[in-house]
């Protein structure tokens, strides 16, 4: 925030519940005093117009309100207004005002009353021109170089450049690759017209190429036109700028000045005549409006910047001169002689100057006396008892907030995964800004609810454990509720969206049977079973306990679900190709039945509008399909997921991987939150299995790779090559094979590989590129 606010001269409040913009606002003298004193023109998108004549007031005169001149209701919203020379048969100036559909030019004149209360302002249309097309924006001057009077150029939203000559409409020529409408300025040095298209870039067109260029009525005329004979129209020059212009300018307020402004979301341009950049200066804050004028330093310019913060920075070219706060954020800005002029999109008009107002504060004689320093001493240490105790308390101080949300399911299936996280932001006492995060599980009742056990099912997994059975219902309490098995053997488990897992515990045995009529809904009872089971005999004080599985890992039954989302995947794209293919036939069906019409003699559609119309039904009904595929293609996604974990569960519990391993092999099998249709997860997979059978699960040291491969991840044609990766990982794990990352760069670490009982282990320097080191044993 500047020190500075800018001074109020005069100030204005426009009505209310009023819009304004950028081309809402305008000076000149537009009642032709002849006084020297520039009015201010102002209208707005509820159609008001109306023109100030500002002037400060003083002690003993009448409040600035007498400074309006006129205000007229419109029928029409107004877009931009111009003071200028637009009537052929005068010399006068005259006010322009852009509607929607139509271009009109008014005189304004005043005349002098009779009475006290001055003179009178009217407002009287010369004429007025109907537009075809949605007006834009529009700019003025003096085309193909003539010097008596100003020509307007209006842009059109769907692209066009609609030219007039005062009172007479001359041309209109469509501007090529055109999507959406940008700024519009005249360069009256080189007679071109600048803009900043949609493909974000500057682009000039010369007066004289617009004119003699192909005429069309509509964008495909032109495109047919400019393909088969005539002019084709083409920029002069482009410069692409990477950001969309909010404005552009030409300053003529010096002949020798040869540059052209562009104001873009973040960054301010200078260029010449010719495109070249001549400096550049990048904004650290969104701009909202923009003014160059002349600098006191003979080869440099000012230029004048509002932003959304209120504030109204002055440049030297690159170098910020001055920097002042206003009451508002400004969408327009303009010079009335040495007074700044803005208005905010609320309306609130202001004129203000830069500088600060002189101070006749002067500093009081102060007594002089001897000061008391036992005193000050006292003072001081009782300052620091406080500082002490407000430090003491601040750091042993805590809070609580609870804070209440809710969960609902994203599907009618279970969910992969119960857990999230939690990110708070806070300060601290002293103002600091903290950020505390944690994970947190949701609880399985959530999800689901107690059912009668059943004892036969399609999927089986047995976990293991080291010590004694225990009873289902002391690790289970919140499930007991319609459990018929009093001995705590048997327990099930009812999802919200159907499925039924149950568990068996063996009477005989430590082991425990986990079976339901899906794969992936195993996987968040298993998971639930073992960290209760973790828990229950971490109370009892057991420290040598162990969960375990024997095998072997049902990769068959796993395989299923990868199948079944690989097959959802292939019929995604070719539903897309499909749409692809259809949507051309239909816009090209369009496009004759268009031409049919339009034609001045009525030939027979033979039967077009009976094809576009089959076309429609199919792309629709192509169009359910396809969304339909997507729904069944997020929930194969969860399903996989949730196979995906039970999958890396069970190789945990089966060769007793550490918390590092886990989080390694998790990463493997699942990197992706999400399918994308540029990134699946099979071709994902693929290559980070591949990885590790080429460094750390490695048979070898030869086959060990050394840089990581950098072609494009794209889906593949069927799930063998993942399906047998994935089985030589679980194998290679199976015969001792370890997980094992290193995060020092480019450090030997050893590769071990031990032979069969009773050999010694053979062990290899391996360094790996990209800072990789990695420890392989197999």
């Amino acid at each position: 925030m500047s020190l500075f606010k800018a001074r109020d001269w005069w100030a204005a409040v426009l009505g209310e519940g009023e819009e304004f913009d950028q081309g809402c606002l305008c000076v000149g003298d537009v009642d032709n005093s002849g006084s020297g004193h520039d009015k201010i023109v102002v209208g707005s998108y509820m159609g008001m117009l109306r023109v100030f004549s500002p002037h400060p007031a003083k002690p003993g005169e009448p409040s600035p309100a007498h400074s309006q001149l006129l205000e007229v209701q419109l029928r029409d919203p107004v877009i931009q207004v111009e003071v200028g020379k637009f009537v052929s048969c005068s010399d006068l100036l005259h006010l322009a005002v852009l509607h929607p559909r139509k271009l009109s030019v008014y005189s304004v004149s005043g005349t002098a009353g009779n009475v006290e209360h001055g003179v009178q302002y009217q407002l009287k249309r010369v004429y007025e021109h109907n537009l075809q097309r949605t007006a834009c924006n529009m700019t003025y001057g003096t085309f193909g170089g003539v010097t008596d009077h100003h020509s307007l150029c209006i842009q059109s939203m769907d692209g066009m450049l609609m030219f007039f000559e005062q009172e007479s409409y001359s041309f209109g020529r469509f501007l090529p690759g055109f999507l959406l409408p940008g700024p519009l300025c005249y360069c009256s040095r080189t007679d071109t017209f600048l803009t900043v298209s949609s493909a974000r870039q500057v682009e000039s067109y010369k007066y004289e190429t617009l004119a003699v260029a192909t005429d069309a009525e509509t964008r495909q005329d032109a495109e047919q036109h400019s393909k088969a004979a005539g002019k084709r129209l083409t920029a002069d020059w482009t410069l692409v700028l990477g950001e969309q212009a909010l404005d552009l300018s030409v300053p003529s307020f010096s002949p020798s000045s040869s540059s052209i402004f562009v104001c873009g979301e973040r960054n301010l341009y200078c260029l010449k005549d010719n495109g070249h950049i001549r400096f550049m200066k990048k904004l650290e804050y969104n701009p909202s409006c923009f003014l160059p004028y002349s600098s006191v330093s003979e080869g440099t310019t000012n230029t004048l910047v509002g932003n959304h913060n209120n504030m109204l920075l002055v440049y030297q070219d690159v170098t910020l001169k001055w920097a002042a706060q206003l009451s508002c954020s400004p969408v327009a800005v303009r010079d009335l002689k040495g007074v700044v002029v803005t208005l905010s999109n609320e309306g609130h008009l202001q004129c203000s100057y830069m500088g600060t107002d002189p101070s006749f504060f002067s500093t009081p004689k102060v007594d002089a006396r001897e000061q008391d320093y036992s005193q000050i001493d006292s003072e001081m240490k009782s300052l620091q008892r406080v500082i002490r105790q407000a430090t003491r308390t601040q750091a042993g101080v805590g809070s609580t907030t609870v804070v209440a949300f809710s969960a609902f399911l994203n599907g009618q299936y279970p969910p992969a995964d119960l857990t999230g996280d939690v990110a708070v932001s806070y300060s601290s006492p002293t103002g600091i800004p903290r950020v505390a995060q944690c994970k947190f599980s949701l609880p399985l009742r959530l999800v689901c609810c107690p059912s009668a056990p059943s004892k036969n099912a399609k999927y089986k997994i047995t976990v293991d454990t080291n010590k004694p059975p225990v009873n289902l219902s002391e690790v289970f309490p919140d499930f007991l509720e319609k459990s018929e098995d009093k001995e705590g053997n048997a327990l099930a488990f009812h999802f919200l969206s159907g499925p039924r897992v149950t568990v068996l515990a063996s009477k005989t045995s430590q082991r425990y049977r986990i079976q339901s009529e899906s794969f992936e809904d195993i996987w968040l009872v298993a998971k639930e079973l073992v960290q209760r089971f973790d828990r229950h005999f971490a109370k009892q004080g057991v420290k040598d306990f162990r969960n375990s599985f024997a095998g072997p890992i049902p990769l068959a039954e796993y395989f299923e679900t990868v199948d079944h989302h690989f097959e959802l995947r292939v019929s995604a794209e070719k539903y897309q190709d499909l749409l692809s293919e259809r949507a051309v036939q239909f816009r090209a069906i369009q496009r004759r039945l268009l031409t049919r019409f339009k034609d001045k003699t009525p030939a027979p559609l033979q039967n077009l509008d009976t094809l576009m119309e089959g076309t429609y039904r199919q792309v629709i009904a192509l169009a359910d399909a396809a969304e339909e595929n997507r729904a069944c293609l997020n929930q194969a996604f969860v399903s996989l997921r949730s196979a995906t974990h039970l999958l890396i569960l069970l190789v945990s519990l089966w060769q007793g991987l550490n918390t590092e391993q886990n989080a390694i092999l998790e990463a493997t099998l699942l990197p992706l939150l999400q399918d994308t249709p540029q990134l699946g997860w099979e071709e994902s997979v693929d290559a980070a299995v591949s990885h590790l059978l080429r460094t750390c699960l490695s048979r070898s040291p030869k086959d060990q790779a050394l840089s990581l491969s950098t072609s494009q991840l794209s889906m593949p044609k069927d799930t063998v090559r993942l399906k047998k990766h994935i089985t030589l990982l679980c194998d290679r794990l199976g015969k001792g094979g370890r997980l094992s990352l290193a995060s020092e760069a480019n450090v030997p670490m050893p590769v071990m590989m031990p032979g069969e009982r009773g050999e010694e282990c053979l062990c290899v320097s391996l360094s790996l590129s990209r800072s990789l080191s990695v420890s392989v044993c197999v």
